[in-house]
């Protein structure tokens, strides 16, 4: 088995196991850091779909959590409470979302993509805060929350939180077979050189396209689950500063690398956590711990634990 896989293989077999670890040490608090990660996770590896194997750099990325939150939000006031049902709105609500703006945004290339990506991201963000019946600027808490066929067991604790750990297993398997596809080795080969691949008969922006609303649609499954978690829903989900946040979080984990995503989105939660809980300007400490781990770890956390294996493919 290739280290990648031994690597994935542990992280998830700890991760199966710290329910059974948990209530020695503080359950429900530390089961909640563990929630938040692996939802960090779970968009960070949509994000690197689109960056580490189509070099499309997006800062708008989060607004599509925003819209799966959203899309969630407004099934439960209505009256839909079965998660599968707001499953499907979410990945309606995103996918469409996705499909209109990735068609736009994919006519351009290198920065002006970023920068229209960002545009996109930010006219997200204001049109759900124009949202007044669902708490405009102010967000909406939720008094009511998604249940399976009539059961609270994807609502709070241990049951949430193998729901979790379940959606982060199936993207990470997900994305990996993607990678490994012939679809995975035309999207790696747009980014290292467009022309050629279209050249051999390849429709680039076609294919751009279809992982651009795939990474979106697992982005909005990430904010279904989190409006499960935090119980609260608000535009400050779709700002750009979230999508910088995950592009933080993949290239520290290290590009092309589920598993660094992963690892990413743990060291952001824990370093944010402990160093918060230490000091009260803890900003003044993280930033220069990101540079000092973005110097000496070129290659993402997952090199340091990997660092023979190659990147794209391998991982």
């Amino acid at each position: 088995m290739e280290r990648p896989l031994i690597i994935a293989a542990v992280i998830f077999t700890l991760l199966l196991a710290m329910p059974l670890v948990l209530p020695l040490v503080g359950g429900s608090y530390f089961m909640g850091l563990l929630i938040k990660a692996m939802l960090l996770a779970i968009a960070a590896i949509s994000l690197d779909l689109l960056i580490g194997h189509g070099g499309l750099v997006s800062l708008g990325h989060a607004a599509f959590v925003g819209v799966g939150a959203y899309a969630t939000a407004i099934g439960l006031e209505s009256g839909y409470e079965n998660i599968l049902i707001l499953l499907l709105f979410t990945l309606l609500a995103t996918g469409a979302v996705a499909l209109v703006t990735g068609s736009l945004a994919l006519r351009t290339s290198g920065v002006y993509f970023l920068m229209i990506t960002l545009a996109f991201g930010q006219m997200i963000y204001f049109t759900l805060t124009s949202l007044a019946a669902y708490g405009g600027d102010d967000g909406l808490t939720l008094w009511t929350l998604a249940t399976l066929f009539g059961s609270d067991v994807v609502q709070s604790g241990s049951g949430l939180y193998f729901v979790v750990l379940g959606v982060l297993w199936a993207t990470w398997w997900g994305v990996h077979r993607i990678s490994l596809s012939r679809f995975g080795r035309v999207l790696r080969a747009a980014r290292d050189n467009p022309d050629r691949a279209e050249v051999m008969g390849y429709s680039v922006t076609r294919y751009r396209l279809v992982a651009y609303v795939i990474a979106a649609m697992i982005a909005g499954v990430s904010g279904l689950l989190l409006v499960q978690h935090a119980e609260f829903v608000s535009p400050a989900l779709a700002t750009w500063q979230r999508s910088g946040d995950l592009i933080v979080v993949i290239v520290l984990g290290g590009l092309g690398s589920r598993n660094g995503a992963i690892l990413g989105a743990f060291f952001i939660v824990m370093a944010e956590e402990i160093l918060g809980s230490l000091f009260h300007e803890w900003r003044l400490l993280y930033g220069p711990l990101l540079v000092v781990m973005v110097l000496y770890a070129k290659g993402g956390i997952s090199d340091l634990l990997s660092p023979k294996a190659a990147r794209g493919d391998a991982q």
